[in-house]
């Protein structure tokens, strides 16, 4: 049989293996219905429901066969792209920045999520590591938090003096203006939520096994300053929303309808085109004669358990 020509047996299983990629998303999706319904059990039964089901994997399959397409562009153009998440704890950055991922090449779109700074790198000059994980040709960065730490944790904390906050919002335009005059985009978002929505996401999170890990000590502490939190928020969006690279504000109490909405945003701020691709033949596998595949030992393979 001509391996170029797939027989009907061979479409199907085409069509199991794509059904079985997009169970990844379904997996998700199945984790987030668990979590209502605990939200439920939490006396949270008046939430706004969010949108339904099919319209938003619709949309999303959409979406990311929209960012595939921006992928092949970037990497062809050799453009250099930043993509800055920020918002309060729980607010919803980490579940867009999986969708936007999700079908990507690695290689091309990656994450930074840099963990805090050590005793050397606190000694450097403040975008010191944060240079290091800017993107080459061809590549897209997604940072989980960026340099805007210090307008929010760092200031909120006490972890910077009154004259390292002034110098980050002295500096931190000019870099990026620096950035974007090297040829680099960038583009800020921030994940917006309500004070009771991030109390709720919070309470989940204790009540969770399954997300506990996620609620850290400097979480905690975060709902007490609630509102020192927001008077810094104010502050860096109102000092740092630059035309060469603006603040944009996500709502994201809906955490579907916020995914679909960033990612339908970031690709409108990238004009892209298709990439024309030449056809791929797969070729007929090579056999010998003299080639024995040769057996496994039964105690090398895991345990069939399912």
């Amino acid at each position: 049989m001509d391996s170029r020509h797939p027989s009907t047996l061979d479409i199907e299983a085409l069509r199991r293996e794509i059904a079985d990629d997009f169970d990844e998303e379904l997996e998700m999706e199945l984790e987030d219905e668990r979590l209502e319904q605990l939200s439920t059990e939490l006396g949270a039964e008046n939430r706004v429901p969010s949108m339904d089901r099919k319209v938003y994997f619709r949309e999303l399959f959409r979406l990311q066969h929209e960012l595939v397409r921006l992928q092949d562009w970037v990497q062809t153009q050799k453009l250099r792209v930043i993509v800055v998440f920020e918002g309060r704890d729980s607010a919803g950055k980490g579940g867009a920045i999986k969708r936007i991922t999700q079908r990507l090449n690695p290689r091309v779109c990656r994450v930074a999520a840099l963990p805090a700074p050590s005793e050397r790198e606190r000694t450097q000059w403040y975008f010191q590591r944060y240079v290091a994980h800017l993107p080459a040709g061809g590549e897209i960065v997604l940072f989980d938090r960026s340099w805007y730490n210090r307008a929010g944790v760092e200031r909120v904390m006490g972890f910077c003096t009154d004259e390292q906050y002034e110098e980050f919002f002295q500096s931190v335009p000019e870099f990026e203006r620096m950035l974007v005059r090297s040829g680099i985009i960038v583009l800020k978002y921030w994940f917006s939520i309500t004070d009771e929505e991030q109390s709720l996401r919070f309470q989940l999170r204790i009540h969770d096994p399954l997300k506990q890990w996620k609620l850290s000590p400097m979480d905690v502490e975060s709902r007490r300053r609630w509102e020192d939190y927001t008077k810094a928020k104010e502050v860096m969006l109102s000092r740092t929303h630059i035309p060469e690279a603006p603040w944009w504000v996500v709502e994201a109490v809906d955490k579907k309808k916020a995914r679909l909405n960033c990612i339908n945003h970031l690709l409108g701020q990238i004009p892209y085109d298709d990439v024309p691709r030449s056809t791929v033949v797969l070729p007929d596998r090579v056999r010998h004669d003299d080639y024995a595949r040769q057996p496994v030992p039964a105690e090398m393979f895991v345990p069939s358990v399912y």
